[in-house]
């Protein structure tokens, strides 16, 4: 069984190599190099990696370009801030040799400025465990721009047990310009549809989410940062909200004044 490894990544010059070297066991690299104005490519083709350029603004877009260039039996879909070790690896060979079923999940460990913080994740920030290895084509993106749902052809084939490395955020710093960018993409997603719901729906939605993190994932149990984190779970949907409705404005009223301003330009010819 070959196992090809997928890495898509947009500007990631400073963390590639590192996540390029704890894949050397896969059979095959693949990375997706999405809009990179920086060293990304370059990195990835000095690391033996397939490399595919272009714009993918949508992350099904980005996800499929790489898997129709990947030609292992299995996948293991990693971003570029995470890092796998020999251990993972070996569990990876031997799981999908004996696969009674087509996808696994795999437990990740997240840190945050290099503390391990277990507990509190969700909310569409952050996740303990994904689905990151599974049958080449079993896997679908819905086509949105952060956190798509995925749904997959076949049977489920169990969860590994060691985890995934993922350098999530640098600092608090770091974790709020993460919510700035998830909020942002997430309310372009709402403008396309025209429906960025209601206030307090998400009000609502936010409580609950806050409530998981904190109480239910035993978010309390990692201190502040537990707080912050399950906080920024519950602003999630509340800012999304908020941004489509600015947005949808915006763009109504350059849509008004497309008009108007073509009016002007006619008369004045």
């Amino acid at each position: 069984m070959r196992v090809s490894a997928l890495v898509c990544a947009r500007n990631e010059e400073a963390r590639l190599s590192e996540c390029l070297r704890s894949l050397a066991g896969c059979d095959e690299l693949i990375v997706v190099a999405d809009r990179c104005h920086d060293r990304t490519a370059e990195i990835a083709r000095s690391s033996g990696a397939v490399v595919i350029e272009g714009i993918f603004p949508l992350e099904n877009q980005r996800k499929e370009a790489g898997l129709a260039a990947c030609s292992g039996d299995w996948v293991i879909e990693v971003d570029a801030d995470e890092r796998l070790d020999g251990e993972f690896l070996a569990e990876v060979r031997a799981a999908v040799a004996a696969a009674n079923g087509d996808w696994f999940q795999a437990p990740i460990d997240n840190y945050v400025g290099g503390r391990l913080v277990r507990r509190g994740w969700g909310g569409a920030f952050g996740t303990s465990s994904a689905a990151r290895l599974y049958r080449n084509g079993v896997k679908r993106w819905k086509a949105e721009r952060v956190h798509p749902g995925v749904s997959f052809d076949g049977r489920f084939a169990g969860t590994l047990t060691t985890p995934i490395r993922h350098d999530v955020d640098e600092d608090i710093g770091d974790m709020v310009d993460r919510l700035n960018r998830y909020t942002a993409l997430r309310a372009a997603d709402l403008a396309d549809r025209g429906d960025p719901g209601r206030l307090w729906d998400n009000v609502f939605r936010g409580f609950r989410r806050f409530w998981k993190c904190y109480v239910g994932r035993q978010g309390r149990t990692e201190g502040d940062l537990g707080f912050l984190i399950a906080l920024m779970a519950g602003l999630y949907p509340v800012l999304s909200h908020l941004r489509a409705k600015e947005l949808l404005d915006a763009r109504r009223r350059r849509a008004a004044e497309t008009p108007r301003a073509e009016s002007l330009l006619h008369t004045a010819s």
